[in-house]
């Protein structure tokens, strides 16, 4: 009904910031520059969200699809594609964490502000930055 009114929904976004820069993402969205990296990382992690026992509930797509295209429309919601992208680019510290803890290490990096001091997987900044 809405359709034939001419009524149209407005797409819904999802944004990650980057140091100083707004990336935007629709559902679907391959616009971007990365977007070979993004949707290659997205895989990787429903791969794993699978082996982890991860099943999609597809009862919320609404539209009338088959199984397959309701699983696909669910993998690449604006917000799942987001993050992956956040994952590439913003994971240092939380990964650097984890390379202290399991390397048994003290490692020491400088962001643009100040020095971390990671040690059996913690972080000297108490993960404020």
């Amino acid at each position: 009904m809405l359709r034939d009114q001419g009524v149209k929904k407005e797409t819904g976004l999802s944004w990650v910031e980057e140091g100083n820069k707004v990336h935007t993402f629709a559902a679907g969205d391959r616009g971007h520059a990365r977007s070979k990296e993004i949707y290659e990382k997205l895989e990787e992690l429903g791969e794993e969200m699978e082996k982890a026992g991860y099943v999609a509930d597809t009862s919320f797509v609404l539209r009338a699809v088959g199984g397959e295209e309701k699983q696909q429309t669910i993998r690449y919601h604006s917000e799942r594609i987001a993050i992956a992208f956040a994952l590439m680019c913003g994971d240092c510290h939380t990964a650097i964490k984890f390379m202290s803890k399991c390397s048994g290490r003290v490692i020491i990096v400088r962001d643009n502000n100040r020095f971390h001091r990671f040690e059996d997987g913690k972080c000297s900044c108490g993960d404020y930055w």
